[in-house]
């Protein structure tokens, strides 16, 4: 007979790659900026290790798939490798995934643990058990083939003989290679017997074969004589010979006998050029089916996310009832479902977990999605829902709009949970949830500032202390002390030096003058504007002495506890883009003046590194949910009058990336429009560099009738009528105050929509009418919502609204240019969005505006502190007030955070609790571990 036809593997896999390759460009125009992903893990640095690497790296790049390779070091443990496989196992981005073996590491590691670690569905060699289990059952369509006997088979297709009713032998039973070649012919119908090293009659075996696949890394073990006429042999056999005609004394031969088997065979691979060739096409197989598979899957830029479905009840429980009626999904699972890999999330129990700025350094170059910021009218004892809204809106565009979206939110104060304000955590059908750990410790970012901000304030008595009792010569000797016969100074102390035009680094050269100036702050306990902190309502720490003990040496002054969420820190925490962002203006806070009127710092102070150490777990978002199922960003608190009242930069900027292009990101802006709204895009938008897409803005029937001259309420008592009743006329003279706040967020160039949160003694004429008067005002929107007690279903509406105004055009622009000085920024944020004439500056004021500009500080933005109950600086003027003029008391600096705040009145910092504060009804079921009476 005739000589066997050559089954050349090189010719079949350049068909394969070139196959594979237009499929690639196919994916890339259906799914723009998709791309197949392969990673490959090697551990150690073997020669033949990398050769196969490299040979793979060449396939991808050829065919278009986008391949990484992990190189762990041969000290690697097993504990390494397994981490390493848990982060790409959750990478989006790797849709294959092969650890190269062998494991060369100088530790043990078991190769079955570490090869069923990797994620079946991604893994493209086939080595796990369970898709050698799945293969072994016949599941051919829903696991990955063994990259060998996968490119044998495409090899026997070749010759187009059916496989179905023939008699296949295979020789060999490692798990790479003959078991699976075993499971592939069977479930392709042959009859198939495996033989190996032990099999008596293997001769006569081979020769009963149709299809012969040989395996068993023997040179020539298989004679030609022994083989079938007209019988397809593969030989996947790769081995040495010695061959004195070779330059290097070996040649490469198979298993099989090749130059007398081809005079028997029909079809024969040769070795090399067969089944070698075929192994890496078949890898790049199985990376584009995988990719295939991810996106019938997973649509790219769509979250695959399982939403909750409420179970409404009438009337509404309370809202602690709510929260622990539903069941929460593992907050790791939320993660996955929005694209976070493992190694971005740090668990704190199964409802929360930290979110590591790594993930914003991997999404980089994704796009952004859109930005809304939810505002409010003018806030009035009666509650306008704006955080109830946010969480609403997210339900809505989320669970029933299938819209990737995040809601960004602040972190409430623990000291009002307990007093009289209640949480912050949306209410009714629409919270975030827990929502007793969202009120209370959350994962102890507040507690940090707590401990930030009060090492600032010993830092700074101490110091004074200090340089009290102790000459030049002594401070210095303790500040820069001799270690083991060395003196030497620290990192920040060499800033104190050069910041001081002192360019020196031998502690021994600095002369009596340099020293002085070095170890002398020389604080003028006259201008301390750093307090202590607490996070607990507390009247009696607004006024307080320190320095009473006798060992302070008759050293005391009046100073004061504040709020935490009021500390500075808490500002630069929400104001920072990153950790090394975080460490700068941590180290820029302003806490006094000197004697000679020079501002002193927290580095000055030394302190900055011990800050940023105890802050360094706080710059981590915190990931929650709602009762729906979407996923939350909570992340910083400051206050929204002497700051800027928004939650953080980076969740903002890591949500962003998260949802992509058509997805949105809503966050929330403290108080009314005129403040929390003002200070998000003068100076939130300033330092983030983020462009918001809608503004939504908050109304409710009854609060405008409040603005329109409604009778005053009080806590406890019963509503009056006017707001129980229909009252046309009263809610149309209140509309007035929803007329400027609309003005006030077009006048920043972005589209509004109003939400009319609807209450149950709300009449259709009066919804209708705010929706009526919102349009006329210029709003793009008005929508009814009553998402409170329908959850997302009840801003439906109101989510329709937003995409449609995230399409429209907008023209961003901030109110005043930041180099402006510092009178005209003020004048024109009272202007403009409070409606005054003029302000006028008290001397206090004055010599601030003078002081700071001296300083360099004249240049940072605006952080009005004024009453949030009226547009004005009076709380009991209501509606919209015009032609007043607005009294600037004092002006303070936020230099870490980023802008000064002047004073239009007094501002109290340390809330108190009032006769009945909630904490009567809080309570701990000692059985279940349940938190009672929470709202």
């Amino acid at each position: 007979m005739a000589p066997a036809e050559i089954l050349s593997g090189k010719i079949v896999s350049a068909e394969v790659r070139e196959r594979l390759k237009q499929q690639v460009v196919e994916m890339k125009e259906k799914f723009p900026g998709f791309r197949p992903g392969l990673a490959i893990l090697q551990v150690g640095n073997r020669d033949d290790s990398n050769l196969y690497i490299n040979m793979k790296l060449k396939a991808a790049a050829e065919i278009g798939i986008s391949a990484n390779h992990i190189k762990l070091p041969n000290t690697a443990t097993e504990a390494d490798v397994l981490k390493c496989i848990a982060s790409l196992n959750g990478d989006p981005a790797v849709h294959g995934f092969i650890v190269q073996l062998p494991l060369d590491s100088d530790k043990p590691i078991n190769t079955e643990k570490i090869t069923n670690a990797v994620a079946p569905e991604k893994d493209v060699d086939g080595l796990s058990s369970i898709n050698a289990g799945k293969l072994s059952r016949g599941d051919l369509g829903d696991c990955f083939i063994p990259c060998t006997p996968k490119g044998c088979m495409e090899l026997i297709r070749q010759t187009g003989i059916q496989v179905a009713g023939k008699r296949a032998v295979v020789v060999g039973r490692s798990k790479i290679v003959g078991a699976p070649m075993h499971d592939l012919l069977l479930w392709n119908h042959a009859t198939v017997t495996v033989c190996h090293s032990k099999t008596l009659t293997l001769a006569e075996e081979v020769g009963k074969a149709d299809i012969l696949v040989v395996a068993a890394g023997k040179a020539e073990m298989v004679k030609g004589e022994w083989i079938k006429p007209g019988a397809i042999v593969i030989d996947c056999g790769i081995n040495h010979v010695p061959d004195s005609t070779k330059a290097s004394g070996k040649r490469v031969v198979g298993d099989v006998a090749y130059s007398t088997a081809k005079e028997r065979a029909s079809y024969i691979t040769p070795v090399p050029g067969g089944v070698g060739p075929m192994t890496v096409a078949m890898l790049m197989q199985s990376t584009v089916e995988s990719a295939q598979r991810f996106l019938e899957k997973f649509q790219p830029g769509k979250w695959n996310i399982q939403y909750n479905q409420l179970i409404l009840k009438t009337p509404v429980p309370s809202d602690i009832e709510i929260s622990q009626s539903c069941v929460l999904k593992p907050i790791d699972q939320v993660a996955k479902e929005v694209g976070l890999l493992p190694d971005e999330v740090e668990l704190y129990g199964q409802t929360k977990a930290k979110v590591h700025l790594s993930a914003l350094k991997r999404l980089k170059n994704q796009p952004d999605g859109k930005y809304i910021v939810v505002t409010g009218i003018t806030p009035t004892p009666l509650g306008e829902g704006k955080s109830t809204t946010t969480v609403g809106l997210v339900q809505a565009l989320g669970a029933h709009l299938h819209q990737n979206v995040f809601a960004c939110v602040r972190q409430p104060s623990q000291g009002p949970t307990f007093g009289i304000k209640g949480g912050a955590a949306g209410g009714g059908y629409c919270q975030v949830i827990p929502m007793e750990e969202f009120n209370l410790h959350l994962t102890g970012d507040i507690h940090a500032i707590t401990a930030a901000n009060n090492l600032v304030a010993a830092a700074i008595d101490t110091r004074i202390f200090h340089e009290l009792t102790q000459t030049d010569q002594a401070l210095y000797d303790r500040l820069v002390p001799s270690v083991n016969g060395v003196r030497k100074f620290s990192g920040i102390q060499i800033r104190r030096l050069q910041k001081l035009g002192i360019n020196k680094t031998d502690p021994t050269a600095l002369t009596k003058e340099e020293v002085s100036l070095f170890v002398r702050l020389d604080i003028d306990p006259g201008t301390i504007t750093w307090q202590r902190v607490l996070d607990t309502n507390d009247r009696f720490l607004r006024k307080i002495t320190i320095g009473q003990s006798p060992t302070e040496k008759g050293f005391s002054r009046t100073a004061q506890f504040d709020i935490t969420v009021s500390s500075e820190i808490m500002a630069v925490l929400a104001l920072s883009d990153g950790l090394d962002d975080m460490k700068k203006r941590l180290g820029r806070m302003v806490v006094a003046s000197s004697k000679r009127g020079e501002p002193v710092t927290t580095d000055d102070l030394g302190v900055t590194g011990a800050l940023a150490v105890l802050m360094k777990d706080a710059v981590k978002p915190n990931l929650m949910q709602t009762l729906e199922g979407t996923p939350v960003f909570v992340h910083a608190g400051p206050f929204a009058n002497i700051a800027h009242g928004n939650s953080s930069v980076l969740a903002d900027k890591i949500a962003l990336k998260l949802v992509g292009e058509e997805g949105f990101v809503v966050t929330e802006a403290g108080f009314g429009a005129d403040i929390g709204m003002e200070k998000f895009f003068n100076i939130k938008c300033l330092y983030s560099g983020l462009r918001p897409h809608v503004v939504v803005l908050v109304a409710t029937v009854r609060a405008l009738k409040m603005h329109g001259g409604g009778p005053a309420v009080t806590a406890g008592v019963p509503l009056p009528k006017e707001y129980m009743e229909e009252n046309l006329q009263l809610l149309a003279k209140g509309c007035s105050n929803l007329n400027k706040q609309i003005q006030n967020a077009r006048m920043f160039g972005v589209p509004v929509v109003v939400a009319v949160n609807a209450f149950k003694t709300d009449t259709k004429a009066e919804l209708a009418l705010v929706v009526q008067l919102a349009k006329e005002a210029g709003a793009f929107d008005a929508v009814e919502c009553t998402h409170w007690a329908e959850g997302g279903k009840g801003a439906v509406a109101l989510a329709q609204a937003v995409q449609r105004a995230s399409q429209a055009p907008s023209s961003f622009t901030f109110l005043y240019n930041v180099e402006l000085p510092v009178i005209d920024k003020i004048r024109l944020i009272a202007q403009q969005i409070y409606g005054a004439s003029d302000i006028e500056l008290l001397p206090e004021a004055q010599e601030k505006v003078t002081l700071y500009t001296k300083q360099g500080f004249g240049n940072l933005p605006i952080c009005m502190a004024k009453t949030h109950l009226s547009l004005s600086h009076d709380p009991e003027k209501k509606g919209a007030p015009t032609g007043f003029i607005l009294p600037i008391r004092d002006i303070r600096a936020s230099v870490g955070a980023g802008f000064l705040y002047p004073l239009v009145g007094t501002m109290s910092t340390m809330p108190g609790l009032p006769t009945r504060p909630c904490f009567y009804d809080i309570d701990l079921d000692p059985v279940s571990g349940e938190v009672n009476g929470l709202f």
